[in-house]
């Protein structure tokens, strides 16, 4: 199972928090506007918000 996120995928992802976009980094999506981190875990992203965590 791919342990990292498919590029044309990276392309459509915004941050759940701003709707901008963010960028990959080692093992984490991070957004470019607000900073907000995401994880990657067996290649899902796990993009809720601090609050639903």
């Amino acid at each position: 199972m791919p342990k990292t996120i498919d590029p044309k995928l990276l392309k459509i992802l915004a941050c759940p928090v701003c709707k901008r976009d963010i960028k990959l980094k080692g093992n984490k999506l991070i957004c470019v506007n607000c900073g907000h981190h995401y994880p990657i875990v067996n290649g899902i992203p796990h993009m809720l918000p601090d609050e639903l965590r």
